[in-house]
């Protein structure tokens, strides 16, 4: 599924969320839910560097798509990478590393978030952006 379309859908599980607190209670259900990251990844080269929380990313090229593990030790970073992991998981280097994520700004997240948080949250864009690029002359 094309990244627009899979942002357009959590745009739509949002905006049946009224109340901010709705919102912050929804990521912190994807943040439990999201499957924990083995601890012999969670190493200081996987670790980004500028965030508040602990957050670490591993990725890899599989048929043409990027992978990535994502995890964090705050669960509302979890939740915000349960997000952002439905959007760019299994897609091409090259839609991952030129994409707009506007669902963020509409669905309220970059503007209720801790400056520090949204800090850290456009690190981990930026980090999986990166790693996409990368990964473009490989295929």
């Amino acid at each position: 599924m094309k990244i627009d379309k899979i942002q357009f859908q959590i745009i739509k599980e949002f905006a049946a969320l009224e109340e901010w607190f709705e919102k912050y209670e929804k990521l912190i259900e994807l943040g439990k839910n999201m499957p924990m990251m083995e601890e012999h990844y969670k190493t200081e080269a996987n670790l980004i560097s500028g965030c508040q929380s602990s957050v670490w990313i591993t990725s890899s090229l599989e048929n043409g798509r990027v992978i990535y593990h994502v995890d964090s030790d705050a669960l509302i970073i979890r939740g915000i990478i349960a997000i952002l992991l439905k959007v760019v998981n299994r897609q091409p280097p090259e839609d991952i590393s030129s994409m707009d994520l506007w669902f963020l700004d509409t669905i309220g997240l970059s503007s209720n978030l801790s400056p520090s948080r949204a800090n850290g949250l456009a690190l981990i864009v930026n980090y999986i952006k990166d790693c996409a690029t990368k990964y473009i002359s490989e295929i």
